[in-house]
């Protein structure tokens, strides 16, 4: 007897300001992924929470005849593609049928009725959605933040990628920096602030932001990701707009100091981590932004940054950035993947280059040309394989999570 195909959900779109790399990451793994191996189900999220899934998720990729009356984005519309890379190798532009016995009728799903029809004890026959793991291609919030998996944990369905407590972690760069002081890893110096104390009184946390801080500085939403709400301030003069771009974005707002002073270009350093209770990491990559520094725009909407992997680095800083990337993913608590980013201050005479950790990204951007997967091409795991690895450690985690009681009966 041939060997039951696991059915996987590959979840994406969202309601994000990163809901177009979900897609386009989303369309990459569908195009990759083993179907000998895997029952494919899409599973998509309009930018307005709508949930779809079968043809309907299937336009929100590829413009079929439904977008229009559904109003979905879709990702080979030139106007709404922001990887251009991708569009044009073609990555996002053919998702196969589903099965005949999955239904392709429109179908929205009701998130609360999902979860408790989810509860039934027979998960790949009987939970809403049909699956028997789920792989959330979520970029940011709503879908990286902890809620997505929360709804996951309590329909006790497998997913790819870090818990609740991980995924929060790693998307509350405030949090997350508390974390990785409490474990002893070297940052810049920054603070936070909330809307509400920066709208009450500007001049005071204008102040406090002088005080603790030297220009240039770094303003940022602390619940995002993809750069999205990022200005660097180099002087007093600047700061107002960018305080209020980032607070149109969050309640929390993070100010960093940058690396290096005036003047100065930090290399920025990533690495790609993969694994649960023993993690490892990837070879160190380096991105030389086509920006003054590596915002949404150079990452999406230009081809002038460039990536370097292997980044050119001694074997002793090899080795400390993959061992401090290892302690961060330990220090949030993440599962799976995640890819962790740094900042290394110019070389002076003399002196030995400091490393920085700058944040860490539980669900990165996920197309054959983004850095995740091409860290671990580079170390020697290509990009179908990786998918394989991903599902499996999230069948690793639900087993384990299996040994755990929950109740004392």
């Amino acid at each position: 007897m041939a060997k039951k195909k696991l059915r996987i959900g590959i979840l994406f779109g969202g309601r994000s300001g990163e809901h177009e790399v979900s897609l386009l990451s989303a369309a990459s793994i569908l195009k990759a992924i083993d179907r000998k191996k895997y029952e494919i189900v899409p599973l998509g999220i309009t930018k307005q929470g709508q949930w779809v899934r079968d043809l309907e998720a299937q336009h929100l990729l590829t413009g079929g005849p439904a977008a229009p009356a559904l109003n979905l984005p879709t990702a080979d519309d030139p106007e709404f593609a922001s990887v251009k890379a991708v569009i044009r190798s073609g990555e996002a532009l053919s998702i196969p049928e589903p099965k005949p016995h999955v239904a392709t009728s429109f179908q929205t799903i009701d998130l609360v009725a999902s979860a408790d029809a989810a509860l039934a004890t027979s998960p790949a026959e009987t939970n809403a959605l049909g699956v028997d793991l789920i792989f959330p291609v979520l970029h940011g919030t709503f879908g990286e933040d902890g809620t997505i998996q929360g709804l996951l944990e309590l329909a006790d369905v497998a997913y790819v990628g870090s818990g609740v407590l991980g995924s929060s972690a790693g998307m509350d760069k405030d949090v997350m920096k508390r974390l990785f002081v409490a474990a002893g890893l070297p940052q810049t110096p920054h603070i936070a602030l909330l809307r509400s104390e920066w709208k009450a009184d500007a001049k005071r946390c204008t102040k406090l932001i002088e005080k603790s801080l030297e220009y240039p500085v770094f303003v940022k939403p602390a619940n995002l990701g993809s750069s999205v709400g990022i200005s660097k301030v180099h002087d007093r003069s600047e700061l107002a707009a960018a305080m209020d771009l980032a607070a149109s974005f969050d309640r929390k707002l993070v100010i960093e100091q940058g690396v290096g002073g005036p003047g100065a270009k930090p290399r920025e350093l990533e690495v790609a981590v993969l694994g649960n209770d023993a993690p490892e990491a990837s070879v160190v990559g380096e991105i030389v932004p086509g920006a003054e520094f590596y915002d949404y725009n150079a990452k999406y909407h230009s081809d002038a940054s460039v990536p370097i992997i292997p980044a050119e680095l001694s074997k002793a800083e090899v080795k400390q950035i993959r061992e401090m990337a290892i302690a961060a993913f330990r220090a949030c608590d993440c599962a799976g993947l995640a890819r962790v980013d740094f900042l290394m201050e110019p070389k002076r005479k003399g002196q030995p280059a400091r490393i920085f950790l700058n944040e860490i990204n539980t669900m990165p951007g996920f197309t054959k040309i983004s850095m995740y997967p091409k860290l671990w091409a580079a170390s020697g795991l290509p990009y179908k394989k990786l998918i394989d690895r991903l599902i499996q450690l999230a069948v690793e985690r639900q087993k384990e999570k299996a040994e755990t009681s929950f109740s004392r009966e």
